[in-house]
This record gives structure tokens, C-alpha cells and sequence, in this order.
């Protein structure tokens, strides 16, 4: 089944040139089949290259997907054009009211701030409060799930000596859990973040999960209420030279980057890396999609607003 996408959305051509099968929403339409309604925060510097990261992923489902892009109106992005931003993205005043089978809270290159310095705190930490009644599950992504555990368990992220940035192995702690079905019992996954959240913090509270984690990396896949919260400190909707990117990003800056863990080909820079994660995450969130947005939200979203949180 298709992904419902804008028509003049740039990464819909990016999609179909990877045979992915995009829908026009005229199109979907005039289908009886209610789409599921995801919301994407996108938090991210980049966020043509973040759409269609998780578009590909959202994509790899029978299920007929709806999503709709979220910027923050307490910041103005940088590196994304103002008519992107007012052709394709919404503001919280604009969706406040809606009701979501799912939504994405992406990274965001702010983690070596503390939450409360960051300049759209306020209207996020006000986004997730929201979501608790107008959201069935809420997936998020690095910086945006340290700042999750942190709103709703006050779970601290804390800096790392040195960054971390590579492809790290990790091993399933609840191999049975919907989320990882189908997963190897080791897998790899790519990390880039000056920060982490502890195990003794997580194992703490008891309302938290540890699904997966890695010697080198920690946690990695967090749940809480049975599904309708996710946090993945990782990356797994990276293109294979997402990393590759950043590290000449900083090279360029002079911060003298180590070559990004178990990378580029015999650590040389110069060799194209190689996606080795795109199972596992076409896998996570077609598992996502399908045990905690699909088979469990209500028909009728409007059941959200009169039901209570777990």
C-alpha cells in the first residue's frame, strides 16, 4: 500500500525513483479505507533529506499512511527555504485541535545545550504535553527521545567524553516484544550524539522498558505504556552517507572528528560506506505502524479525546 504524500513534495520524486509506491491525495481520497494520520516534528537542520529518511520508512507498510509535517513557530529554521516551509509544514496553533493515530519527534542538533536553553523548549515540552490526549503512540528519535524521557520521566541525558558516531552493534533485551518482530538478536544501528541517557537512570523507573542496547552505544529502544511511547536514541532512518556527511561537516569546521565506529570501509574516509541497518529499520517502523499505531488506535480518533493514558 501507498504512502500519501503532496503532489510537489520534493521527496516524492525521490521515492518514486526507489520504485516506492507514493499516492496523491486526490487519489487517496477517493479510497473507503481510513488512512492512518501521522505527524512528523521535524526538528532537524536538514529537513528535505530528514522527509524523506522517514517517509521511506513509514512507506514499507500495507497500511495507507497520511503524514503531515510540523515545524516550530518559536524558531525559524536556517537551511530550509521559507516557501518549503509554508508549502509543506504546519504550525502547533494549526493542529492543536486534530486528533493522530501516530507521530514522529525527530532529533535536533541542540543536545549539548541544556533542554531548558533550548530556544522552542517551551512550545515543545507543550507539543508533548499535548500529545498524552490527542496522540495514539508517539516515536522518538534521539535528541527528541532524550528530551521525551526527560518531559515525562525526568530521566537527564548526560555528555559523552567524546562524541559518539558510527554503526554499533546491539542486542535485544525483550526479543518477543511487537516492536523488534522479526529482528536478529544482534543488529546494528548508527548513532551521532555528544550525549546518552544511563542505564542506572533508565532501570530506575519502572515505568520504561529497555528493549535493546549496546555495550558501546547503551540504550538504544525504549517503550513506556505499552507501546504508545517509543524512544530510539539512534538513527536507524539514516541514508548509508548521513554519517559520512556530518563527519566532513566537521572536518570542515575544524573540530577534528575521530572517523566515525565500524563506518567507512577498513576506517578509511575515503570508501563509501555501506547501509547495513535498512532491514532493521524498514522492520521497526513497519512494526510500529502496525502493532502500536494500526491494531490498537481507535477507528474513530475522536475516541482519544474521551480515552485515558496508560
Amino acid at each position: 500500500m501507498p504512502i500519501t504524500v503532496p503532489a510537489s513534495l520534493p521527496a516524492r520524486a525521490v521515492l518514486e525513483n526507489e520504485n516506492i509506491f507514493v499516492m496523491d491525495e486526490h487519489r487517496a481520497q477517493h479510497q473507503d479505507i481510513r488512512p492512518l494520520k501521522i505527524l512528523i516534528l521535524n526538528l532537524m537542520p536538514t529537513k528535505q533529506a530528514t522527509e524523506a529518511q522517514l517517509l521511506r520508512c513509514l512507506s514499507n507498510t500495507p497500511l495507507q499512511i497520511e503524514p503531515e509535517l510540523l515545524q516550530t513557530s518559536t524558531y525559524t529554521a536556517k537551511n530550509t527555504s521559507q516557501e518549503h516551509l509554508l508549502s509543506f509544514y504546519k504550525t502547533f496553533d494549526e493542529v492543536a485541535e486534530n486528533l493522530y493515530d501516530g507521530m514522529i519527534i525527530t532529533g535536533a542538533p541542540v543536545e549539548q545545550m541544556e533542554f531548558e536553553e533550548v530556544e522552542y523548549w517551551d512550545e515543545l515540552c507543550k507539543i508533548m504535553e499535548w500529545s498524552k490526549t490527542n496522540v495514539h503512540s508517539v516515536f522518538h528519535i534521539c535528541w527528541g527521545a532524550q528530551a521525551g524521557l526527560y518531559y515525562h520521566y525526568g530521566i537527564p541525558k548526560r555528555p559523552l567524553a567524546q562524541k559518539l558516531s558510527g554503526i554499533y552493534l546491539h542486542s535485544l533485551q525483550h526479543p518477543k516484544y511487537p516492536l523488534v518482530r522479526g529482528f536478529d538478536d544482534r543488529f546494528l544501528v548508527p548513532h551521532s550524539r555528544h550525549t546518552e541517557i544511563a542505564v542506572d537512570d533508565v532501570l530506575a523507573c519502572k515505568d520504561l522498558d529497555v528493549v535493546a542496547l549496546s555495550d558501546r552505544a547503551g540504550i538504544c529502544i525504549l517503550t513506556a505504556n505499552g507501546g504508545r511511547q517509543v524512544f530510539v536514541t539512534g538513527h536507524l532512518e539514516y541514508d548509508a552517507e548521513t554519517i559520512a556527511l556530518e563527519y566532513r561537516r566537521d572536518l570542515g569546521k575544524g573540530l577534528n572528528p575521530q572517523i566515525p565506529y565500524n563506518y567507512f570501509p577498513n576506517d578509511d574516509p575515503t570508501q563509501i560506506p555501506l547501509n547495513r541497518w535498512r532491514a532493521h529499520a524498514d522492520l521497526l517502523y513497519s512494526n510500529w505502524l502496525n502493532y502500536y499505531v494500526y491494531q490498537s488506535t481507535p477507528y474513530d480518533l475522536n475516541q482519544l479525546a474521551t480515552g485515558s493514558r496508560a
